[in-house]
């Protein structure tokens, strides 16, 4: 079985945590330390690192709040990173050890946010049987509309088409923008506050931040009408993925077809060779309701639904992985 030790994340293992996010099977640069921290002051870090006979197995970027573990209430999805190599009886009582140490620390409750299947670099499925054997509870499933670069479906009759050729000959153009101003100035924060009352989960000094730590994960582009902006969508691209996390346009007529013509230029030019293109979730209510619209418009571009689950484990239950094997 070998010797498992779990500690908390602190600094002095700033490399050895990023070198194993690169390396792992299931994790992308949001679980890098300069990602995770830009926002540290919202959040008590709670991140911690599994060995195995002194030899990082896995990690788990996490926050606490009371009594309770989040993985993690500050990123997009969380979960139980794994080595390429460890295997399904490590990654059993590395996931029993790291519950264990919580009960001591006297947590009471661990909460993934899981990880998207579409983002892993290997198979990673022995999470969904160990949360099956501690009975954990699915509390919360959103779904994110991807489409499958390798299986595209054909669309020439939609109003996507038709909306292209309309940008088309309005002379819309599609560049990708050196910095992220006029869209997070004249576009994406006017509209959120229009209609929700809020601000992007970034502020504009924050994506640009995250740009400069991470500038071949984090993009933006725009769509321009006589050198004005009209549209924009803000990339992050992992290994398999490339997502649209912010996406908006000037709600004017002339505007019509910019996010159609952003969208095509993504999907069948900048990121073609990428496995998978993510139009992100189009739920409400912590999953339970599905802005129907949003989620047809998604749909319309040829994406399908991918689930995004959400777990909560009691910790207590840690001894139902005792007996796993015959």
């Amino acid at each position: 079985m070998g010797e498992y030790k779990v500690v908390k994340y602190t600094s002095q293992f700033y490399n050895e945590w990023n070198q194993f996010v690169e390396e792992s099977k299931n994790a992308t640069f949001l679980f890098h330390r300069d990602f995770m921290e830009y926002h540290i002051d919202r959040f008590q870090d709670f991140s911690l690192l599994i060995f195995k006979n002194e030899k990082l197995v896995s990690i788990l970027p996490a926050n606490k709040l009371d009594d309770n573990v989040f993985s993690h209430n500050g990123l997009s999805y969380g979960g139980f990173v794994l080595s390429k190599k460890v295997s399904f009886s490590d990654t059993l009582n590395a996931f029993q050890a790291m519950l264990n140490f919580l009960k001591d620390f006297g947590v009471k409750t661990l909460s993934l946010k899981l990880l998207p299947k579409i983002y892993n670099k290997l198979p990673s499925d022995e999470i969904d049987y160990i949360l099956f054997k501690l009975n954990a509870q699915l509390f919360r499933r959103d779904i994110t509309t991807t489409i499958d670069q390798t299986v595209q479906l054909n669309l020439k009759s939609s109003n996507r088409l038709r909306n292209l050729n309309k940008a088309i000959a309005k002379g819309i153009v599609v560049k990708e923008a050196k910095d992220f101003n006029d869209f997070w100035n004249l576009i994406l924060t006017p509209n959120l506050k229009a209609k929700y009352g809020v601000s992007p989960v970034h502020s504009l000094d924050e994506i640009e931040l995250l740009k400069n730590k991470f500038p071949n994960n984090i993009k933006q582009f725009n769509a321009y009408i006589d050198g004005s902006i009209v549209a924009g969508v803000t990339v992050f691209e992992t290994k398999n993925v490339a997502h649209a996390q912010y996406i908006s346009k000037d709600n004017k007529k002339v505007s019509e077809g910019g996010l159609d013509i952003i969208f095509d230029f993504l999907i069948n030019k900048a990121y073609q060779d990428k496995k998978f293109f993510d139009f992100g979730i189009s739920n409400e209510k912590e999953g339970r309701f599905v802005n129907g619209g949003l989620q047809a418009w998604k749909e319309s571009f040829g994406g399908r639904s991918v689930s995004h689950d959400f777990y909560k484990i009691n910790v207590d239950n840690c001894y139902l992985l005792d007996n796993v094997f015959l």
